[in-house]
């Protein structure tokens, strides 16, 4: 039986209860990659991706923004996350490849992970649980390897996408997805990051873009597209990212990698170090998305471990969207940041 044909008969057909608890289906680089990229459920992550980076278009994060109920209580979910930190304190005695106590705190996450989310949920979603659930635990980083990489936060984002698709958040939510609940899940797994030592999951050293995250870049380019003064360049200077990290992903990222590494930009950032070259954010951004496909949702380290069930099918898409093809439609004219 192939991956496609047992992913297909772990979904029912009918019954109240059509979740199911998600499983791994990219096993063959060769034969499951390609299908995945024609999959169902990478249409519907790289549509909703595609749907925030629009609704995120020139807006800034200190932005007034409505925070419906469901954002309010994944921030809360979030915020608990953070806590929990505090209960697994990382271990004194020295230690190579990341912090043990990371394996603990991703044991506690899976234990309460049912509790947490019929906390976020209605009881009339709590059958989903047993499928969102996953998606969860898996986006803090891995407890084993004690690493954490574009992998978990895609996800993350896939799990973002679950509830819309169940119907908890609201398609309006959109913008405050991103500039509230990821930026919110950003400073989580930084503060993670920092505080279990944890490895780089699949990084190509100083010639990947970041050693964890990918979509502030993306997103964060969005952010930026239509700016009337700020270019790439200015990533380079420090007081421009000490102005603007507070407000802009792109350059909250890159200030975060200089508080984590030492020696000239252009030699431990080379990627993103030509990038600033480029004279225009549409232009960034565009590439971004290209590069998202190409360097996680095309790269089999990385996505080998991404779940599939009834909310993120393991079938043909039943969308004939090209996605290669996107091109980021212009914003209202009044949403030019200040």
């Amino acid at each position: 039986m192939t991956n496609q044909d047992e992913a297909k008969a772990s979904l029912p057909s009918s019954g109240a209860d059509t979740f199911v608890v998600p499983v791994k289906c990219i096993k063959d680089e060769s034969k499951d990659l390609p299908f995945f990229q024609t999959s169902e459920a990478y249409a519907r992550i790289m549509s909703y991706i595609l749907a925030l980076n629009t609704a995120v278009l020139n807006r800034k994060v200190s932005d007034p923004l409505p925070e419906s109920e469901p954002i309010k209580k994944i921030l809360a979910l979030l915020d608990t996350l953070d806590s929990w930190i505090t209960l697994v304190p990382p271990k004194l005695d020295p230690q190579r490849f990341g912090n043990l106590a990371f394996r603990e705190y991703v044991l506690l996450l899976e234990e309460k992970a049912t509790t947490i989310l019929e906390d976020l949920l209605p009881n009339h979603l709590h059958p989903a649980i047993k499928e969102l659930s996953p998606y969860l635990t898996q986006s803090m980083g891995h407890g084993t390897r004690i690493d954490y990489g574009s992998g978990h936060e895609l996800s993350f984002v896939a799990w973002l996408c679950c509830l819309e698709i169940i119907g908890f958040s609201p398609r309006e939510d959109h913008t405050a997805v991103v500039l509230r609940v990821f930026v919110r899940y950003l400073e989580l797994v930084r503060k993670l990051q920092k505080t279990y030592q944890l490895e780089p999951a699949g990084s190509h050293g100083v010639w990947g873009l970041d050693d964890y995250q990918f979509l502030p870049y993306l997103w964060g380019s969005a952010q930026l597209r239509d700016h009337p003064r700020m270019k790439p360049i200015a990533i380079m200077q420090q007081r421009y990212l000490e102005d603007f990290a507070p407000d802009y992903m792109y350059f909250r990222a890159i200030q975060s990698i200089h508080q984590t590494k030492r020696g000239p930009f252009h030699e431990h950032s080379p990627v993103l170090f030509e990038i600033s070259g480029v004279p225009h954010w549409t232009k960034v951004n565009s590439g971004m998305i290209k590069m998202y496909k190409a360097e996680v949702l095309n790269k089999f380290p990385v996505v080998q471990h991404l779940l599939f069930g009834s909310l993120l099918p393991w079938r043909p898409s039943d969308t004939s969207e090209d996605f290669s093809t996107f091109a980021v439609p212009p914003p209202p004219a009044t949403t030019i940041p200040r």
